[in-house]
């Protein structure tokens, strides 16, 4: 069996304003409450995925059965009413400008859960590409749980330097059905799907390129490993409850993505920086400590001090691994105090001139040549050490698929 499965393919019917019906990705803009609660005055109650996730900024001031059961009927209602249709068997070509002028191609595709791992030593061709926090899979498996659908917001990663998988279906674009056109809410620039009905010559495509490459690793996640990390454990707790025939074929064993060749132009890899809150003079006075020799400059900023420059290497993954386990260490030590990840400069020092007492540190951004081979060599970066662009970037909900 291949490791691209091709999947029935849910999308809003006709009328659906599109605009209010795709929201981005709910990792985002976690410290930021005000751009939801925007966006959920906005869209009011519009068939929209708002009503389909649970954004992680609302975590905490939620009750969270209750949220997640409201998702829940909020599906079942859309499924029974006919919001949502099924496309048939298919893929989707997708189309991102974003509002920086960045174009972006990508594949909606579904892939094999049995082939995919973010634990370092199980060979498999999908891998993760930075750590996994396994304490975060649980609240998101709740979720999925009861789920009748899923909606994506992960991003694969596949090493296609000759471009021969995306770019020629693109080029070819208008001879497919074009799904939609829209833009979307809150920055998020503008977005086209066009329908792909002939999904077995796109199997052989990646299954070439695999042999091809011949570094055991089909893809890589690029962005939403902890949503992979989920459906591959709601995978595994199914899988138990049925026979090895009614395995090969069950829903819930095939996760829906979207594929990105990693030489696309869109393909920026952004830096993620960090935010500390409730940190005293000991997490700013070790940072400066850490690489005193280092090649590159980077800074730390808090409303109470400004900006202070300090020294880190040269090697932009080695900066996180230092930075990130001095401030895993730090955390242990001081449990008034907690992390949050931020992916642009300009909201990061917002955040932390809205916070006193808190600490930003700003991050380098990694290259892409060498992250295939630092991954075949059953490498993990530390977790959230890039981001596939800016936060207003990143994937918005859009195509669903069947789990149950």
């Amino acid at each position: 069996m291949s490791v691209v499965h091709a999947p029935h393919i849910y999308l809003p019917k006709e009328g659906v304003d599109m605009t209010k019906y795709a929201v981005v990705a709910c990792d985002q803009f976690t410290s930021q409450k005000e751009y939801w609660d925007e966006l959920k005055e906005d869209i009011g109650n519009s068939v929209s995925t708002f009503h389909m996730i649970y954004p992680e900024a609302y975590l905490e001031s939620t009750n969270q059965e209750e949220y997640i059961n409201n998702i829940n009927i909020n599906i079942n209602r859309y499924l029974s009413n006919g919001d949502l249709l099924d496309k048939g068997e298919s893929f989707v070509l997708v189309e991102r400008v974003t509002s920086y002028g960045v174009r972006r191609l990508g594949l909606i595709i579904s892939i094999d859960l049995e082939e995919y791992s973010y634990l370092r030593g199980v060979p498999c061709s999908i891998k993760a590409s930075e750590a996994t926090i396994v304490e975060r899979i649980p609240p998101r498996l709740k979720i999925r749980k009861d789920a009748p659908i899923e909606l994506p917001h992960t991003l694969l990663l596949f090493d296609d330097k000759d471009k021969t998988i995306v770019e020629p279906i693109y080029k070819d674009r208008d001879k497919l059905e074009c799904l939609y056109d829209f833009d979307l809410n809150q920055n998020g620039g503008h977005i086209r799907g066009y329908l792909i009905k002939d999904t077995q010559n796109v199997i052989r495509l990646f299954d070439s390129l695999y042999k091809k490459n011949n570094n055991g690793l089909m893809f890589i996640v690029g962005d939403g490993n902890h949503s992979l990390a989920t459906a591959k454990a709601h995978w595994e707790n199914v899988k138990q409850t049925l026979s090895e025939e009614e395995r090969k074929t069950h829903p819930a064993r095939f996760a829906l993505v979207e594929a990105n060749n990693i030489y696309d132009e869109g393909i920026i890899f952004e830096p993620i920086h960090r935010i500390i809150f409730n940190a005293d003079k000991e997490l700013l006075a070790g940072l400066k400590g850490l690489c005193s020799n280092g090649a590159k400059t980077t800074y730390a900023y808090s409303k109470e001090l400004g900006k202070v420059e300090f020294k880190v290497p040269g090697n932009a993954a080695e900066t996180y691994q230092i930075i990130q386990k001095y401030i895993d260490e730090y955390l242990q030590n001081h449990k008034e105090s907690k992390v949050d990840f931020i992916h642009d400069e300009s909201s990061l020092i917002d955040v932390a001139n809205k916070n006193s007492g808190s600490l930003a540190i700003l991050m380098p951004a990694l290259g892409k040549s060498d992250i295939f081979e630092f991954v075949a060599l059953d490498k993990v970066l530390p977790r959230k050490s890039f981001s596939m662009g800016h936060a207003s970037e990143k994937r918005y909900y859009l195509e669903a698929k069947k789990i149950a």
